[in-house]
């Protein structure tokens, strides 16, 4: 156990490198090429040139907005013939970047406190006799206190409150059908702080009467700041007759997106428009509306009231904003992300060729190669020694045998030579034996 832990201990001191194999398969080859070609059309084209990844951004846009309106209109109203100006139909005066431009409005004139019966419109204001108009008790969406008394002639309850009650009924035509030729002045000044960097939607020409001729076109005059009020309708897709009858909201988006390595003449706002209300239809939900009241005395010191219930254009103005200057951060950063799905496709190709290929074997064992590393050198280097050792004794051996061998074939013939070269001589040594 204590010998495998060991091992392991010593198997995390290994170092692994990297060992290049040239595999001759087009197909794993193509695969890694198109790998290639597309981190680096990925890595120039959508980065760089459409995100613009070498540049630091900036997203939190300053901004403040000055709105004034221009025109007047002459309205035939119940209380006879009125001009009105931005005084009277904008609301509220000062200008803001939410502001609401009457185009309609539904009149009560003299309006005194006292005893009158409820409208016939209110559910709770209802009645069939005096049990149901309890006095004293408010009447729910209603505009009074009942009285206690049930009107026979109108079905409602008679109550205390500001009489007459509130004309109410859906208007079909607009009063301040001249509107739409109301101009609107939007002045934009933004800030990027990070960069320093301040502009505004007026354009700079130098020529002081520039503004007073010029109305805002998208393909004409797409830096002016002034709109004319029926164009900004239309461009959100509806008519300025159907949206001044019952009012609805428009939103007015100004895009500023600049490019702060280029010229600062070149940083320029866009606009764009869209209907904010919900579905513009005839339905409750859409429109826009809200009451107000002014307040008189007569000669004799009471007080009377004027009811307006009144329909408009609700105008949101609303800025949002980016900028982006180089910087070296975000493009070492893009660039090394570019790198690092290079080796991705390296990764990737790599185990297609060693596990999924059919000679998958034979690019393994090439691509793996396992060095037992220093620790193990004097192992190597005694076994070395001893393998050459035996070699040395061995080939020794085998030399002396082979000499020995040599020598006893030499020695044999030589005798074999002498044996054939002296014949007479033996014959001679045979007779003088024979003799004696």
């Amino acid at each position: 156990m204590a010998g495998a832990c060991l091992g392991f201990a010593w198997t995390l001191l290994d170092y692994k490198t990297e060992k290049f194999v040239i595999a001759k398969n087009k197909k794993v080859g193509i695969l890694f090429r198109l790998f290639q070609l597309s981190v680096i059309g990925y890595l120039i084209g959508w980065v760089f040139l459409w995100k613009k990844g070498y540049q630091e951004k900036e997203g939190a846009v300053q901004s403040s907005v000055l709105t004034k309106l221009k025109g007047v209109t002459l309205i035939n109203s119940t209380t006879g013939p009125q001009i009105w100006g931005p005084e009277d139909y904008v609301i509220p005066p000062q200008g803001d970047q939410v502001f609401f431009i009457v185009t309609n409005y539904i009149e009560t004139p003299n309006q005194r406190l006292g005893l009158c019966p409820e409208s016939h419109r209110v559910p709770d204001g209802q009645c069939e006799q005096d049990e149901d108009c309890p006095e004293g008790e408010i009447v729910s969406a209603g505009h009074g206190l009942k009285n206690g008394r049930c009107i026979n002639t109108t079905g409602t309850c008679e109550i205390y409150g500001w009489c007459p009650v509130e004309n109410s009924f859906k208007p079909t035509e607009a009063l301040l059908r001249r509107a739409e030729n109301f101009t609107v002045y939007i002045k934009n000044f933004i800030r990027f702080p990070k960069f320093e960097f301040s502009k505004s939607n007026v354009l700079n020409t130098g020529n002081s009467t520039y503004l007073k001729n010029c109305t805002y076109d998208e393909d004409h005059n797409p830096y002016c700041p002034i709109f004319r009020l029926g164009d900004l309708v239309s461009w959100t897709g509806h008519t300025f007759e159907e949206m001044a009858v019952l009012g609805g909201s428009v939103g007015v988006a100004i895009e500023w997106n600049c490019d702060l390595d280029k010229d600062y003449s070149l940083c320029n706002p866009q606009y764009s428009f869209a209907r904010l209300d919900g579905h513009a239809d005839r339905s409750g939900t859409s429109g826009y509306n809200f009451r107000y009241t002014q307040y008189y005395k007569d000669g004799s010191g009471d007080t009377y009231r004027t009811l307006y219930k009144v329909f408009g254009i609700r105008i949101d103005i609303m800025v949002n904003g980016q900028a982006g200057k180089f910087s070296i951060i975000p493009t070492v950063i893009n660039i090394g992300s570019g790198l690092a799905l290079m080796g991705a496709g390296v990764f990737l190709c790599d185990m297609l060729l060693i596990y999924l290929m059919p000679n998958s074997s034979f690019y393994r064992e090439k691509k793996f190669e396992t060095d037992k590393g220093r620790g193990h050198k004097k192992h190597r280097d005694h076994k070395d020694h001893k393998d050459h050792k035996d070699h040395k004794d061995h080939k020794d051996h085998k030399d002396r045998k082979d000499r020995k061998d040599h020598k006893d074939r030499k020695t044999a013939h030589h005798r074999e030579r002498r044996h054939r070269k002296c014949p007479a001589e033996e014959q001679k040594l045979t007779a003088v034996t024979t003799q004696n």
